[in-house]
């Protein structure tokens, strides 16, 4: 049968992979959901989820070559949205922290599972085994945890990554010496021969990735970047991602590291905030497989029938692993309590001993000299540190409560939060007069766009800006839009700017301006989350300018002194209340005002007394008081039953075929001002 052929299946024919996968992700999503209405960290349910379909338990997915080949890239796009996170400038501030404490760690921790093994009968073989693996943390779970805590720039975040990293680097030499431990291994010349070649050959691909980090990356990226396609834009970057881990990987260096350093590479692009924002999706969906595939490795029976033995092995791992890694860290000046709440967060063993594991019983060792059990022993004490990781990281931040002062060459608060500024999202004439005139009133201003072109314009007017896709949430959580005064939505087309809106509402309570090029849709946009809207075809650009000096409490200058001057860009929206004996409630919906006064007098030179809204149309007419009464003409004429007051703090609507007055609708507010107090 032709390769073709086999792709193709047979009506009514279940493919092999199908069942497992589905079950895999029905279970991370279904657990994971449980956990969060729990308030559990989600990484706890997806190794639960593992645990109970693994092979070992319901055997509904097997550890197979599938699950396994998604759980590697899991990890290795994890460790790249680290790198990308992370920066060369901020690598090279801790290098003291990974040489010295990093290294520290490994010859302590190696060193104390030795010790344990000599003392529980073992040889040295297998007690030098134990202790690489007991050295190893996980990368995975630290990193993710200190993410979604937003932790990462805590001293002890920082601390944790440097000694990971160096744990890293040593997975390339450890893997090297394990078969060489083993009883039947040729330990001479050529071997040592061999681990200095590797770790010469690890130095050279990191020294030949941190120069096309500096030279090559940031150009290539920001042609990409110029194609405003999100994705080929996503392709470039993922092809960064693997293309890097698998040179490095052919080099001798770890799968992780090289995806780290990939991170790194693209750390150093202007486009860096837009990598991340286009590679999370893919991270999430693949780590939780990671996770999953983690606890499939777990086998209950065995874990109950030798309780006392596994607790003992995860108790004093986790006793070993906080004592050492406390140690090494203040060997680096770090104070006591944050050097013990580093120990606590780096306290489980990691996945890359999986590995080491299998290379090592492969060898004929056995982790604490237990022959066959030891290496299932180390499986399930491994995992159930997993499972407590999440805990102990919450008791690392309560030890560690004081914050910035522990000593070390980061400063403690370098997360470069914006706040209180307003964002503008999109890139245009417009917006950039618009960051000219909220500066010129010290007011602070973030730019976001994906153009790298604008970008770089709106740089050199001398403002922030954040590069990357707006409907992407980290986007937006990096240009600081959660903590901002005002969101200005401008110079994109009304589909696209239904969607930044709906991406900026669901990260703000903050008022969102929105002006679109193109037919608006005032519905859609308030329906989004938008709070005023600028059509570009009724009104000029200065009005966007008025809106948003209004919005945040700046004198605006109105033609008409002393009269109710009507907002002309704020959404007016009336949920009309059941029960009010009006039957036409249902032509109520959002609607933006025509303009700043009666639109009738405006047009005859007459004048008005008070104002009204048409909530069917944004029509203002003059009320019943004054001489044209052209809100009452205007719903004759075009059966639009219902208006709002427009005066200074009205809030009622009136319907003018039922006779009914509603004081107080859903969603009501005064939508007007006068002109006067704006003087």
């Amino acid at each position: 049968m032709s390769p073709q052929a086999d792709l193709v299946t047979a009506a009514g024919e279940v493919p092999g992979y199908l069942g497992p996968t589905a079950a895999l992700v029905v279970a991370a999503a279904v657990i994971g959901y449980l956990t969060a209405r729990a308030r559990v960290v989600p990484i706890v349910g997806f190794l639960v989820a593992g645990v109970l379909i693994g092979p070992a338990q319901f055997g509904v997915v097997d550890s197979s070559e599938a699950v396994e080949a998604a759980a590697d890239i899991g990890v290795i796009l994890l460790l790249f949205t680290i790198g990308i996170e992370f920066s060369l400038e901020r690598l090279a501030r801790v290098w003291t922290w990974i040489a010295v404490a990093g290294g520290l760690q490994l010859v302590l921790a190696a060193g104390a599972g030795l010790g344990v093994t000599l003392a529980l009968g073992g040889g040295w073989r297998d007690g030098l085994f134990t202790g690489f693996l007991l050295a190893l943390s996980s990368t995975a779970i630290v990193l993710k945890l200190l993410g979604e805590r937003r932790e990462s720039s805590a001293v002890r975040g920082r601390l944790a990554l440097a000694v990971l990293i160096a744990q890293d680097l040593a997975v390339v030499a450890m893997v090297l010496v394990v078969p060489l431990l083993g009883p039947t291994a040729d330990g001479g010349g050529s071997a040592g021969v061999a681990l200095l070649w590797a770790v010469l050959t690890a130095v050279a691909v990191i020294a030949a990735v941190l120069v096309l980090a500096r030279r090559v990356m940031p150009a290539l990226l920001d042609v990409v970047a110029r194609t405003c396609s999100p994705e080929v834009f996503l392709l470039a970057i993922v092809a960064v991602c693997f293309g890097t881990a698998y040179l490095t990987a052919l080099a001798g260096v770890s799968v992780s590291l090289g995806a780290f350093l990939a991170g790194l590479v693209v750390s150093e692009s202007r486009a860096s905030t837009q990598a991340l924002a286009e590679v999370l999706p893919l991270q999430i969906v693949f780590s939780a497989v990671f996770f999953v595939s983690v606890g499939m490795l777990l086998d209950v029976g065995f874990m109950l029938a030798d309780l006392p033995l596994v607790l003992g092995a995860a108790a004093g791992a986790l006793v070993l692993k906080t004592l050492t890694t406390a140690v090494a860290a203040s060997a680096v000046g770090i104070r006591l309590r944050t050097a013990a709440a580093t120990g606590l967060l780096l306290a489980q063993v990691g996945e890359f001993s999986f590995v080491l594991l299998t290379v090592g019983t492969a060898a004929g060792l056995a982790p604490l000299g237990l022959a066959d059990d030891g290496a299932q022993v180390v499986v399930a004490a491994t995992v159930l540190l997993m499972l407590a990781t999440p805990q102990l990281a919450a008791a690392a931040a309560r030890l560690d409560r004081s914050r910035g002062a522990a000593a070390g060459p980061v400063s403690a608060d370098e997360d470069g939060a914006h706040r209180d500024h307003v964002a503008i999202i999109g890139w245009g004439p417009t917006a950039l007069e618009l960051a000219g005139t909220l500066r010129d009133r010290g007011v602070g201003v973030v730019m976001t766009t994906l153009n790298p072109d604008g970008a770089a314009q709106a740089e050199a007017d001398g403002h922030t800006v954040v590069r990357g896709d707006p409907t992407k949430g980290e986007v937006l959580r990096v240009a600081g839009v959660p903590a901002a005064r005002l969101a200005v939505v401008a110079e994109d087309d009304p589909e696209q700017a239904v969607r930044v809106v709906a991406a900026a509402r669901a990260v703000t309570i903050a008022p969102i301006v929105a002006r679109p090029l193109g037919a608006v849709d005032v519905v859609e946009l308030a329906d989004a989350g938008a709070d005023h809207v600028l059509d570009r075809d009724r009104i000029s650009g200065h009005a966007l300018e008025r809106a948003v000096l209004a919005e945040l409490g700046h004198r605006v200058a109105h033609p008409d002194r002393g009269r109710t001057v009507v907002d002309t860009t704020r959404v007016v929206r009336y949920t009309w209340p059941d029960g009010s004996g009006c039957g036409h409630g249902d032509s109520s919906r959002p609607v933006v005002p025509w303009a700043h006064g009666c639109v009738g007098c405006l047009r005859e030179g007459t004048e008005w007394v008070h104002l009204r809204t048409c909530l069917s149309c944004g029509y203002v007419g003059c009320c019943d008081s004054s001489p044209r009464r052209h809100a009452r003409l205007h719903a004759a004429a075009d059966d639009h039953a219902l208006v709002a007051s427009a005066e200074p703090g009205e809030s009622w609507a009136y319907c003018f075929v039922d006779d009914v007055t509603v004081p107080a609708p859903g969603g009501a507010a005064p939508e007007a001002e006068t002109s006067a107090a704006q003087q």
